[in-house]
């Protein structure tokens, strides 16, 4: 009876604190994520263009929402069913995603350095603005749907109903005088059911239902999208070699069996494309696609009605649908909005974005990847910085193998709970074993020794994925190695500790510096072989694994080359 009574006490005071972990990260999600909006007066749900079309303009906003993007529906269900007209003004819809407005003055006599402006924040506008330049208003709303929402590991792919883990419609608004401009993409999971299993860092992606068995699903998912939007352009960012060639060829094996005319597939290797951390060679795909984009035109509205509407939407992909897809959409929204400007008589013909307007225009779409990365991943878009700066990047890379397992599976747990809450917050029933993930969590160490016997395979994809983007095509690799806890007097003395991923090619070699606090890389350095005269290597090293190996602080090297801002 004793141990009885005793049983049924620890299993209340567990179930205790799972709902009080539970408590807490719903209070996280709604206060510390900056993910969730509503308006009053403006239905977020719904682009210009399906408003423009609404015609029971005398219903309550909640009654004509997008119910895809009604994210708190389910949540005030005892609400919505009330049959009272008094009830509406408490139904209020919040959306989760991102929302920037910007002002934007179109001024050619701006220096590109006239001000040193961080890069994370926008510089200050004269308060004097000159008839000569016109000013317009950018913004930026993005949408994710409601149906299989969740975490990245939790949700992949597609699900019985054709609905698409991390589905997001994203907006660019342009309005000048009277004129409202509207241009919409959508960005959501290969729509085939696959997934990525286990604890490990980076897991293999694996195809979890047969051909035929995806057939239905794939074509209830584009029947949708079609339906909503007419044409789809489908752009594929997947590596077309490696660990994620299997999800790619899935893809495209289901679009021709699909075989519709209105579903048009563009396959473009992003990593392959842009290697040697050439992000700006995306202008490759804008360029190839340049007519589709024309030809698909914009929403176009002013006090008079519809001008002009968009004909069909890009579809875009990659494996999470967060870095390399924000990187994509950004500059094809670009090529988008100077068409619009010039339509308008805001841009010269033949002139691109001035340099403030063009540097604000990044940081809002670098700042809308971090936001969708956050709500997804948990972490901030690894290509952030070329979105934000427009330059060569090499951002986010992990720790080294063994500290980037441990965060990755701490992570796994965490996604447990946020998942379990964000199914909650659907009315969807919570299938994982809760209890199963709280009693886990308390065997970290156990895990933990397992994975530092796999450390080299996990150092080893590291290297193999930052060689690629940072090494051009004429270099070719020798080795890498990822080195922790360095001389922070080596890059600069106010950091606690330094991490360093170094990659030697035939011609040089590349030195890394990783921030833990910003998780990434934001300088690096290029040696060349030629110009180096001494290494000192430390006889200090730290241990790993059991072949014996060491990881050695940094060389010192006779001569200091310049820092690249990554």
């Amino acid at each position: 009876m004793r141990k009885c009574l005793s049983y049924k006490i620890k299993e209340s005071k567990e179930k205790e604190k799972l709902e009080k972990r539970l408590l807490e990260e719903l209070f996280k999600m709604f206060m510390d994520s900056d993910s969730f909006y509503y308006s009053l007066t403006y239905d977020l749900t719904n682009s210009v263009q399906r408003q423009s079309a609404c015609e029971k303009t005398n219903l309550p906003l909640w009654r004509k929402v997008d119910d895809r993007f009604f994210w708190n529906k389910h949540m005030i269900e005892d609400l919505i069913t009330i049959d009272n007209a008094e009830v509406d003004f408490w139904i209020i819809p919040i959306i989760q995603g991102f929302v920037q407005i910007e002002e934007l003055v179109v001024n050619y006599n701006e220096s590109s350095d006239d001000d040193k402006s961080s890069p994370e924040t926008p510089p200050q506008e004269s308060t004097c603005v000159d008839d000569v330049h016109p000013t317009f208003l950018v913004a930026l709303i993005s949408r994710r749907s409601r149906h299989r929402a969740g975490m990245r590991y939790k949700r992949r792919g597609v699900d019985k109903n054709g609905n698409v883990a991390n589905y997001v419609e994203t907006e660019q608004l342009i309005h000048v005088h009277n004129h409202t401009l509207s241009f919409i993409q959508t960005r959501g999971s290969v729509p085939v059911f696959w997934s990525q299993v286990g604890y490990r860092y980076n897991p293999r992606p694996r195809l979890d239902k047969s051909e035929n068995e995806t057939v239905s699903c794939f074509r209830a998912h584009f029947e949708e999208q079609l339906k909503n939007y007419k044409k789809q352009v489908i752009i594929n960012l997947v590596d077309q070699t490696g660990r994620e060639k299997i999800i790619g060829d899935a893809y495209l094996k289901q679009v021709l069996l699909y075989n519709n005319a209105n579903l048009t597939y563009v396959s473009f290797d992003f990593h392959e494309h842009c290697r040697g951390m050439k992000f700006e060679n995306v202008q490759t795909l804008t360029d190839a696609i340049h007519d589709i984009i024309l030809d698909m035109k914009w929403c176009w509205v002013d006090q008079a009605g519809v001008i002009c509407k968009q004909e069909g939407i890009f579809r875009v992909n990659c494996m999470d649908c967060l870095d390399r897809t924000n990187v994509v959409q950004a500059a094809i929204a670009r090529v988008v909005m100077e068409q619009q400007l010039k339509k308008l008589g805001v841009m010269p013909p033949e002139q691109p974005l001035p340099v403030k307007c063009n540097r604000i225009y990044q940081i809002i779409w670098a700042n809308n990847g971090d936001a969708i990365s956050r709500q997804y991943a948990g972490t901030a878009a690894l290509k952030g910085d070329f979105t934000r700066t427009g330059e060569r990047k090499l951002a986010g890379v992990m720790k080294d193998g063994v500290n980037s397992a441990n965060r990755y599976y701490l992570n796994r747990f965490r996604d447990a709970y946020r998942q379990a809450v964000i199914d909650l917050m659907q009315g969807i029933p919570v299938t994982e074993d809760l209890y199963s993930i709280f009693t886990k969590e308390k065997e970290h160490e156990a895990l933990h020794k397992e994975n530092l016997r796999s450390h080299q395979e996990l150092i080893s994809q590291l290297l193999q994925s930052y060689m690629k983007l940072l090494l051009p095509d004429d270099e070719k690799f020798h080795g890498g190695w990822a080195l922790i806890d360095c001389d922070p007097s080596l890059i600069d003395a106010t950091h606690k500790d330094v991490d360093v991923l170094l990659l030697l090619s035939n011609s040089a070699y590349y030195v890394a510096y990783y921030d833990d606090e910003i998780d990434k890389v934001n300088q690096y350095q290029r040696l060349s072989l030629e110009a180096l005269e001494k290494i000192e290597i430390d006889d200090k090293g730290v241990p790993v694994g059991e072949e014996g190996g060491k990881f050695l602080w940094p060389p010192q090297v006779e001569f200091s080359p310049p820092l690249h801002n990554a």
